[in-house]
């Protein structure tokens, strides 16, 4: 492959994986209509309460009655997923630089890499604190797991842009 083939593919793959922490990012702000939507499409957005549920629906009509409570008696909760979302965006933009000049980005990509898998400590000890089910703590493993798969692809191309230095070793 070209050096030019491989910065194109590089930043169009780093360009859908910032667009992809943006969009994770901006979905954290209105977490309330999104649940009550998912409850919808799932057949229980009348319930008022997840008795009576089991497995999924339970969980997201927990969650839905949870947030609705939160909203509720306690609005400035929600501020902590503001921040999140927030986090997010702001993460994003550190691999704009690497965007711009992908030959100097090895040690962005590498710590996009290990911040995806410490998704996997941080769903597995403070999931079980939180009372979090395990399914939806493997789902957030996934999205460790899966967002270094376009990070690793993107250093495999940086081999085709120039080789590493003595100090990218």
């Amino acid at each position: 492959m070209t050096p030019t083939t491989a910065i194109r593919r590089f930043r169009i793959v780093l360009g859908l994986f910032i667009v992809g922490l943006i969009v994770s990012g901006v979905t954290a702000f209105p977490l309330l209509p999104e649940m009550k939507l998912l409850a919808g499409w799932l057949g229980v957005g009348d319930a008022v309460s997840p008795a009576g549920h089991d497995g999924l629906t339970f969980w997201i009509l927990t969650v839905k009655c949870g947030l609705e409570d939160m909203y509720g008696q306690y609005p400035w909760i929600a501020y902590g997923t503001d921040w999140l979302a927030f986090a997010h965006i702001v993460i994003a933009l550190f691999f704009i630089g690497p965007l711009i000049k992908p030959r100097e980005a090895r040690s962005a990509i590498w710590t996009g890499i290990a911040a995806c898998f410490l998704v996997i400590p941080l769903a597995l000890i403070c999931g079980p604190v939180r009372g979090i089910p395990l399914y939806w703590r493997l789902i957030d493993c996934s999205f460790g797991v899966l967002g270094s798969v376009p990070l690793f692809y993107c250093l495999s191309l940086l081999r085709d842009v120039s080789p590493p230095s003595e100090e990218q070793r």
